[in-house]
């Protein structure tokens, strides 16, 4: 298969997958970019142990998570320098522009974001491909490369962590 066939067919599907890691349009789309960046480079080394899609999913996971990290170190170093410097306005956090959510949820489903964003990077992964891609958890485990076991212990901490987080205070 082409690349420019790899597009057309896993465009949606790597730029959906990368907007519930970052929920950011541009950051998503840039992590896209990077993505069939990567798969130019390494198709000819795709040895087909599992299948295309498995392996697509890989890379944008891993894509999403090294541009999530190396947002994170932008961030603290900025801190840093506005902290050293006295300049309070280096420090640029993206806004919450999900498409898919409505205003009158923007502020719930933000919530539930920030709340997914601060699980564990393996268990965020699980819940997203589990709970927003549908994936089910022998494709989840196919896609990580962890046992069915893993998939299902990792799904249950994310949601008994975001189910407390989530819950009034209670008293």
């Amino acid at each position: 298969m082409t690349l420019e066939e790899l597009y057309h067919k896993h465009k949606k599907q790597v730029y959906n997958l990368a907007l519930h890691y970052v929920q950011n349009i541009e950051e998503a789309q840039e992590i896209t970019q990077d993505v069939f960046v990567s798969l130019n480079n390494g198709l000819e080394k795709f040895r087909e142990d599992s299948s295309i899609d498995t392996w697509i999913y890989r890379i944008t996971i891993n894509k999403s998570l090294d541009y999530i990290k190396a947002k994170n170190r932008k961030k603290r170093s900025g801190f840093l320098v506005s902290l050293f410097n006295n300049i309070s306005d280096q420090l640029s956090y993206s806004d919450f522009d999900h498409p898919g959510v409505l205003m009158e949820q923007k502020e719930a489903v933000q919530s539930i974001f920030f709340h997914i964003n601060k699980l564990p990077a393996n268990q965020k992964t699980v819940l997203i491909l589990s709970k927003i891609e549908s994936k089910s958890q022998r494709e989840i485990a196919e896609i990580l490369g962890i046992s069915l076991k893993a998939v299902e212990s990792l799904l249950q901490r994310a949601k008994t962590s975001l189910l407390n987080k989530l819950k009034p205070n209670e008293g």
